[in-house]
């Protein structure tokens, strides 16, 4: 890969002998310095300033002046530390007279390789006896919301998430942070002054989507005491107020991943937040959330002293009464967790669960249903549920069941592989697959996982192990047949990985669901589409996410690999483009 720093050449006095090699000095001159910081270079890094007291830097702190002043804050002997990254687009120079050149760039900076900051630097470039130096210094912060500077990216293959053939020397133009022209190379206008990234040899694809995760689990036995309790080493009210505080953690997870939007279908209250606060976030996936889960029991465990996930109604009226507070509350939609033992529960809750969906309907909200079994799921769709959030699990799908999703519009996510963390979990064991995805996701969501195999062995664990084990088998070929039937009627499949349950992270438990998919019967290219502009629709962002097409949000992920040939093409992430921001992918890893 190469970027293109497109020159705009502005001038005060057009057609001066000297302006083209003025320009072209700044621009070696901006390269060397950039360099320099990158590679904590004193020497040359101060080299390239005027060594006066004329020498200016400003900044939000307020205007400095002098090359001492600069020196003195410039490690590895100075104040200041040097970035862990920084990143340098969309330069623009303007020739002023001659030997005189003035200049902008973006940066984006880190100084932890966790935490990001992004503004605009300006910069005077002035000839002297010693050579071209800067002169005047500038860096200010963006303010929140400031779409990336645009850019072309050309020379890919893009699978544009629709399903149809590659577009092969392909070209997508973006600007404001979404995207305005796709096309051939040859065929799309990339104005004068655009950056252009060239990945020839390279896949382009939509940015995945997750409809299925929970930010208000761990990815660890702590985050479900209800299933396996750990509170005597890790407190539960301990791991939720750090999910709370630190949802950064599973964000840069889900990036590293290529999922540039998810769906939170059930958590506690402050979930909500998430969607308003990362949406123009260049550094978080697109959020969705229902908020607390309207449930058939309740878990008292999975509950805070202030806060609860589930809420149990006593009756339809109150099933309404909780809907229409968690619309006050904006929830993006409302998750109803309809676990039942037999198909006698489900006839007893079959008159809330419709009363759940009417009031979901008359808000507009759509209805996101956990429901396991054959007859639970039937009532789930019959009461209005736009999305599935597990297989049907107890027996293979009628034709009815499967026309009643079709005409309705009901999106299914089969959640394949989120068993698998439980058994995990019961065995102590963290799998080579797994260990091998822990530098994708935070420290302290690794340290966890890591702990995995050092916890205390017990009889009732092997039980529940080998009791996992054999119902994952026979409910495999049950949850694949049913998967294929419901693809081949035509009802939308999604994907989704629950991520949050123990030892399904967030993030990287995609890939493993990914290939689940494929290995049910789904073609890598029906795979692509069910994480892209099938799951876009599920979260109800179809008309600007999960596509690569004009008037799109610029959510794209760059491979090495053909995804439409081997689905595990989707592993061989090189970049990530959030919002029209790219990132190298090992930028995004946590440190």
């Amino acid at each position: 890969m190469f970027i293109v720093l497109a020159l705009l050449a502005g001038s005060l006095a057009l057609g001066d002998p000297r302006e083209d090699s003025d320009l072209a000095a700044a621009r070696a001159l901006f390269e060397q310095n950039v360099h320099a910081i990158q590679e904590r270079d004193h020497d040359a890094y101060l080299g390239c300033y005027l060594a006066s007291e004329r020498l200016v830097m400003t900044g939000p702190e307020g205007f400095r002046r002098g090359f001492d002043v600069l020196a003195e804050g410039t490690p590895p002997t100075g104040s200041e530390e040097w970035p862990a990254a920084l990143i340098a687009s969309d330069l623009r120079l303007a020739w002023i007279r001659a030997g005189v050149v003035y200049g902008t760039y973006r940066y984006r900076v880190s100084y932890d390789g966790n935490d990001w900051a992004a503004g605009i630097s300006e910069r005077f470039f002035l000839e002297t006896e010693e050579g071209w130096r800067i002169a005047v210094s500038t860096a200010f912060a963006s303010t929140a919301g400031t779409p990336a500077p645009p850019m072309a990216l050309v020379g890919a293959t893009l699978h544009d998430g629709s399903g149809g053939p590659p577009l092969e020397d392909a070209a997508v133009l973006i600007r404001g942070g979404r995207i305005e022209r796709v096309g051939r190379r040859n065929e799309v206008l990339i104005p004068v002054g655009v950056d252009i990234v060239d990945f020839t040899g390279k896949h382009l694809v939509p940015g995945l989507v997750d409809t299925h995760v929970h930010y208000s689990q761990t990815g660890w036995a702590d985050g479900r005491p209800d299933a396996f309790d750990v509170r005597s080493i890790s407190p539960y009210e301990v791991a939720m107020a750090e999910n709370e505080a630190h949802p950064e953690r599973f964000h840069l997870a889900f990036l590293a991943s290529g999922i540039t939007a998810v769906f939170d279908v059930g958590g506690y209250p402050w979930t909500r937040r998430l969607g308003e606060a990362v949406e123009t976030d260049p550094f978080a996936p697109h959020v969705a959330a229902c908020g607390p889960l309207i449930a058939t029991f309740d878990p008292e465990v999975l509950s805070l002293p202030d806060a609860k996930q589930m809420i149990v109604p006593d009756d339809e009226a109150q099933a309404r009464a909780f809907v229409r507070a968690h619309a006050a509350a904006g929830s993006d939609a409302i998750k109803l967790w309809f676990v039942v033992q037999s198909d006698d529960d489900v006839r007893e809750w079959a008159g809330i669960v419709h009363a759940v969906g009417r009031a979901a309907e008359e808000l507009g909200l759509p209805l996101v249903v956990h429901a396991t079994n054959l007859e639970a799921a039937r009532v789930a769709v019959d009461a209005g549920a736009s999305l599935l959030v597990h297989s049907v699990e107890d027996r293979t799908v009628d034709d009815a069941f499967v026309e009643s999703c079709r005409a309705r519009g009901t999106f299914y996510c089969p959640t394949l592989t989120v068993r698998a963390g439980y058994r995990w979990l019961h065995e102590r064991v963290v799998p080579d697959e797994l260990r091998s995805l822990l530098d994708l996701v935070h420290p302290s969501v690794r340290e966890r996982v890591e702990r995995t195999e050092a916890l205390e062995r017990d009889v009732r664990s092997a039980e529940v192990a080998r009791s996992l084990a054999q119902r994952g088998a026979r409910e495999r070929e049950i949850t694949y047949s049913n998967l294929r039937r419901m693809r081949d009627a035509g009802v939308r499949v999604v994907l989704g990985t629950d991520a949050g349950n123990p030892l399904t992270l967030h993030g990287p438990s995609v890939f493993a669901e990914l290939e689940a998919k494929h290995a049910a019967g789904l073609t890598p290219v029906e795979v692509l589409v069910a994480a892209t502009s099938h799951a876009a629709a599920a979260m109800g962002r179809e008309d600007d996410l999960g596509r690569v097409a004009s008037g799109y949000v610029a959510d794209l992920v760059v491979l090495d690999a053909d995804p439409s040939a081997d689905v595990r093409a989707l592993r061989s992430i090189t970049h990530v483009i959030r919002a029209g921001t790219l990132h190298e992918r090992e930028h995004l890893l946590p440190r």
